[in-house]
């Protein structure tokens, strides 16, 4: 996992810290169960202090990405994807209730709708389709 701080960049160190890490899970690069690197190294690799460490890897358990167990570091929680799934869903959800509320408005019923959505996807799903 390649960590790379920008200290000129006006963003805190240990938010850019948080925010590396939560990349490197959400591409793969980090996987559940998996150890990040030690505070002490990782702040000496860096050469930042290693409270700045301590308090990213404090921040990512409260958020539930990380765990921290004593003695033995920090490992990628088993949530910590199952939580942007869940983000992920629930903005999808937001979009399509939105949709689903314009439809409505244009007298456009259920099934209908459904309809829309069964041969949108469809098309998306076909090869020559929009993912295709």
């Amino acid at each position: 996992m390649l960590i790379r701080p920008n200290p000129s960049s006006g963003v805190p160190i240990y938010l850019q810290l948080m925010e590396q890490v939560k990349h490197a899970i959400e591409t793969g690069a980090l996987r559940s169960g998996e150890q990040l690197p030690g505070m002490r190294p990782l702040a000496e690799e860096l050469v930042i202090n290693p409270n700045t460490v301590a308090k990213a890897y404090r921040e990512l358990e409260h958020e539930g990405v990380i765990e921290l167990r004593h003695g033995a570091g920090a490992f990628v929680s088993a949530h910590a994807r199952a939580k942007k799934l869940t983000d992920t869903l629930r903005t999808g959800q937001t979009i399509v209730e939105g949709a689903v509320e314009k439809l409505h408005a244009r007298g456009i019923t259920d099934e209908e709708i459904r309809r829309l959505f069964e041969a949108v996807l469809a098309g998306l799903t076909k090869p020559g389709g929009l993912r295709g």
